[in-house]
């Protein structure tokens, strides 16, 4: 585990490039989220960044980020994000949790969210697997119009979010992160959906993921450090 002194200089380093990559793009650095990435991680390490002035956490299992929430209950301003894949199982637990769920990929997930949580629908981001990994959850894109069009009236569409495929460089990531960003254009003229979210970039890329619209990333390696087994 890092010291505190050592997470908060890590945040410190986190906010500047997303300054500087803000800057690089036109944007304002109010225009991204950061979102820490605190699967495995601690409620001491958690409120560590809390303290630092953070309030957006992402956490990859429902059980997980329950058991954190209910450890850090007097935290009354944090915010929790479903980064990881939701099975329909979990559906009630993770509408009691998180604020935003990045991992929509089905419409029987959405079915399951809105009887869970009719009203206020459910704020959701669409998993999009643009590189076809078997081995990733996701929507191809060209099945994306079909799928909002079943789910637009049982949760609230906020935007997309991605995955680059592993193993490449950060550069390597920027034609992913464009194309999610063009299709969330043509689908927003397309809708009328704001589709205003993108989540995109982690560590390794999340400078490129902002130049290319980026307004959330998942931090946690360049914060925490590496993840404990």
């Amino acid at each position: 585990m890092l010291t505190r002194a050592e997470i908060t200089a890590r945040l410190a380093d986190v906010r500047g490039r997303i300054a500087d990559a803000t800057r690089r793009s036109g944007r304002a650095k109010e225009t991204v989220t950061l979102v820490l990435a605190s699967k495995t991680q601690s409620p001491e390490t958690i409120r560590i960044a809390y303290d630092a002035g953070e309030r957006n956490f992402g956490e990859n299992y429902v059980q997980e980020a329950a058991t954190k929430r209910a450890a850090m209950g007097s935290l009354e301003t944090i915010r929790w994000h479903l980064i990881g894949h939701l099975q329909t199982n979990k559906v009630k637990l993770a509408v009691s949790i998180f604020d935003l769920i990045h991992s929509l990929d089905s419409v029987r997930l959405a079915t399951a969210l809105a009887r869970a949580h009719p009203t206020p629908s459910v704020r959701v981001l669409i998993e999009v697997n643009l590189a076809g990994e078997p081995s990733k959850t996701g929507v191809a894109p060209d099945a994306i119009d079909a799928l909002i069009d079943s789910v637009r009236d049982k949760v609230d569409i906020f935007g997309l979010m991605t995955i680059p495929p592993a193993g490449g460089t950060p550069e390597s990531s920027r034609p992913h992160f464009a194309q999610l960003r063009e299709l969330r254009d043509r689908l927003a003229a397309h809708t009328g959906l704001a589709l205003s979210e993108l989540s995109m970039g982690m560590s390794g890329d999340f400078d490129i993921a902002i130049e290319e619209g980026a307004t959330i990333v998942r931090v946690g390696r360049a914060i925490f450090g590496e993840r404990r087994r």
